[in-house]
């Protein structure tokens, strides 16, 4: 994954289970966290830039929002517009993520910038302009050098922990009743970015399958400055997805938690049994 030197004037952070579902947000918070002295706020959306790497309309829906294994949601109150659904969906998602969200989750545009990360996970490259649900992570991504190899230091992880004390936190059942209840509003945000013949849950499915085939290297990858920023020396690991630099950044004990609940979170959306494939 390649990493600035010094912020930009915009960028986003990655995350995975604040994401419709703070799982593919989460994701995205830890990508970002590994940007050296980024904290700039979140640029706006770029809906053509999303339209024009897009991939090919769905012909038909793979993964229906209907077939979810989740109990009936206990309110049945009709859901607000897109436009005015920051307050109920904050609200909801600080109640599923714990206080602890609260202080990490922006106010504005919450059901757009979700489904903006959820499309940009799997990609490649992101684009030229990036939106964020969660704040930046405090504090400057850290290198270490080991008989003239660089790696990221291991302290990095650190940054992440409230990241990932909302990740533990959430109930998976709850987070995916709430996800389905709310899925008009999702669907909707999906259309404006520029995906009118496609189904959100489908790259939801798919954002959630690359994080979760992500490598995980026996050692620390080797890093090294090209052109101002960080990138892998190995060119396999430098062309991973978005969502796969992402786990590789999180450090092997929470990219452990974070795939587990992935995975419980997709068997819930497409009605599988619990899984027990180990993690990548």
């Amino acid at each position: 994954m390649t990493y600035r030197r010094k912020s930009g004037s915009s960028g986003w952070v990655p995350a995975v289970i604040a994401v419709a579902v703070i799982a593919a947000v989460g994701g995205y918070v830890a990508w970002r966290a590994a940007q050296p002295g980024a904290g700039a706020g979140p640029a706006p959306a770029s809906t053509a830039t999303a339209a024009s790497s897009a991939p090919a309309p769905a012909a038909t829906i793979r993964h229906p929002i209907a077939q979810a294994a989740v109990p009936a949601p206990a309110s049945t109150a009709p859901l607000p517009a897109l436009d005015d659904s920051d307050a109920s969906v904050r609200s909801a998602l600080v109640a599923l993520g714990g206080d602890g969200l609260k202080d990490l989750l922006l106010p504005q545009s919450v059901v757009n910038h979700i489904v903006a990360t959820v499309d940009a996970l799997p990609r490649h490259e992101l684009g030229s302009s990036f939106i964020l649900p969660l704040r930046t992570p405090r504090g400057v991504f850290r290198t270490a050098e080991t008989q003239g190899i660089l790696t990221a230091d291991a302290g990095n992880a650190g940054r992440y922990a409230p990241y990932m004390a909302v990740v533990q936190h959430v109930d998976p059942q709850a987070l995916v009743a709430w996800y389905v209840h709310c899925y008009p509003l999702f669907q909707q945000a999906w259309r404006e970015l520029g995906y009118p013949r496609s189904y959100f849950n489908d790259r939801l499915i798919v954002a959630i399958d690359d994080m979760l085939a992500a490598p995980a290297p026996a050692q620390p990858p080797a890093l090294q400055l090209e052109k101002g920023h960080y990138v892998y020396v190995d060119p396999a690991l430098e062309s991973l997805s978005v969502g796969q630099k992402l786990m590789l950044r999180l450090g092997p004990a929470n990219e452990a938690v974070l795939k587990a609940r992935l995975r419980t979170i997709r068997d819930l959306l497409t009605a599988r049994p619990p899984s027990t494939a180990p993690a990548h």
